[in-house]
């Protein structure tokens, strides 16, 4: 009972200090250089961060309070403000969460998950290899929490299988940590491993008119993410030695689920046949017929053919995202619209600041730990708005930018609350705090070091130098 008055307290000071706070900014005066519609969307972008940070209310409401204030405050027309949410990156997303519900529907993904850790079960080391590398890689094509929960009861029956005891396995943790660890670090990899790359792009595109293709992000993140990987995999070596010396029961266990699955039916092959075509048109084609128009080319084909119900759909997309995405797109462009970025990129002596490669490591590594504390569709939300402004004062392409908040933004190796991974790994019964943390804060600096690294050495040789 305590803690929900606690709860109760806690939420009741936090709207009233951010009502406050908006009301404060809202009407006073407006500060030399800012005009009055930058002052108003700058109350909102503020109110949204204390409720982005503080979880008082859901992600998705908090973006479509930011959807009804511009119109309601005189910042933007209400025609504007709507239409910014039917961005191309709100149905690009929309696509890639329906054929992600196909994929995990029809069972592919568990089938692919089987027989790939089959083929790594020789071994504790060779095992723990191939959880790290499908979590990732599985995250290349599909949302990291998806993946996350596809692997879950995976892994669970294998630490059964070994007779791990939770609380005390060193490989039971290196296990967990390997599947939410990997799930994060390949989630970057692609647009679609999460919802931040769309809304980044969304936000770059609507701003700035620039934009980055599929193949390129790949390209750019690729060797990042490589490295990244093989440090996860010494570090919980290191760190979480295995305390058994063979895994044959575990190998057991997933050739009989493998062989209790059968066949691959017609469905699963055509799915698997339309997630290869789409993936390729995405490469090869997505700059010239959009990313969005495609994956909603595919969704339609699925339909078509009868390869996945729109019940299912219904239960398997998460909406509310799709919400967060419109209105963070929103608050974006009513910043820059209305000079409230460059009022606060000037008042923050960013200029002190010489070397565009210095402001790279900066950004980056804000973005890195600020999104242990905070969803990171809120990071980039928060974040790219003022990092396009600080693009255009430096005379920096602005898709670098895009990249030091996206891909670190999407980094989070410690926290429940950083993302859904973590928690699903920490759920587990294994992991506590401290494992996670004398881990992840190492993963963190090591992973921000070689971004780093290959934003100043590899991605020149893209066309992206600074």
């Amino acid at each position: 009972m305590d803690s929900v008055q606690t709860k109760n307290n806690y939420r009741f000071i936090i709207l009233s200090v951010a009502s406050f706070i908006f009301g404060l900014i809202v009407y006073l005066p407006a500060p030399e250089g800012l005009t009055d519609d930058g002052k108003k969307a700058l109350a909102i972008f503020v109110l949204c961060i204390i409720f982005w940070v503080s979880h008082v209310i859901p992600l998705m409401i908090t973006s479509l309070l930011a959807i009804i204030l511009f119109p309601l405050l005189g910042v933007l027309p209400a025609e504007k403000t709507y239409s910014l949410f039917g961005n191309q990156a709100v149905f690009f997303i929309l696509g890639a969460f329906i054929l992600a519900s196909a994929v995990t529907r029809t069972g592919l993904s568990n089938r692919i998950a089987l027989m790939f850790l089959k083929w790594f079960g020789h071994s504790p080391k060779i095992l723990l290899l191939g959880v790290i590398v499908l979590s990732a890689f599985s995250s290349f094509w599909m949302s990291a929490h998806a993946v996350a929960a596809m692997m879950f009861p995976i892994i669970t029956a294998i630490a059964l299988s070994l007779e791990l005891k939770p609380g005390e396995s060193s490989y039971g943790r290196s296990l967990f940590l390997g599947m939410a660890w990997g799930c994060g670090i390949g989630g970057v990899a692609t647009f679609l491993g999460g919802a931040r790359a769309p809304l980044a792009i969304g936000m770059l595109h609507d701003t700035t008119g620039e934009s980055i293709g599929f193949f390129k992000w790949m390209l750019a993140t690729l060797p990042a993410v490589i490295t990244m990987l093989a440090v996860t995999y010494w570090l919980l070596i290191v760190l979480f030695p295995a305390e058994i010396r063979d895994v044959k029961k575990a190998r057991t266990l997933l050739v009989n689920r493998t062989a209790c699955i059968g066949k691959m039916k017609r469905k699963e092959l055509s799915i698997g046949i339309l997630m290869i075509a789409t993936i390729f048109s995405w490469i090869c084609f997505g700059e010239k017929f959009g990313l969005a128009n495609i994956a909603l080319a595919s969704v339609v084909i699925a339909f078509v053919f009868r390869l996945i119900r729109w019940k299912e759909v219904e239960e398997d997309v998460n909406w509310g995202l799709i919400l967060m995405y419109g209105g963070a797109i929103c608050l974006g462009f009513a910043m820059g619209k209305t000079g409230a970025t460059r009022w606060l990129v000037d008042i923050s002596n960013i200029e002190l600041i010489q070397s565009p490669f210095v402001l790279i490591m900066a950004i980056s590594l804000f973005a890195i730990f600020l999104t242990e504390a905070m969803s990171n569709t809120a990071v980039v939300a928060l974040l790219m708005p003022i990092t396009i402004g600080v693009a255009i004062d430096f005379s920096i392409n602005p898709i670098i930018m895009t990249l030091a908040v996206t891909v670190p933004s999407g980094l989070a190796f410690i926290l429940p609350m950083g993302t859904p991974a973590v928690a699903i790994a920490h759920s587990s019964g294994f992991i506590t705090p401290g494992n996670a943390f004398k881990g992840g804060l190492i993963l963190k600096i090591a992973s921000w070091m070689f971004f780093n690294f290959f934003a100043y050495y590899y991605w020149p040789l893209l066309g992206l130098g600074l």
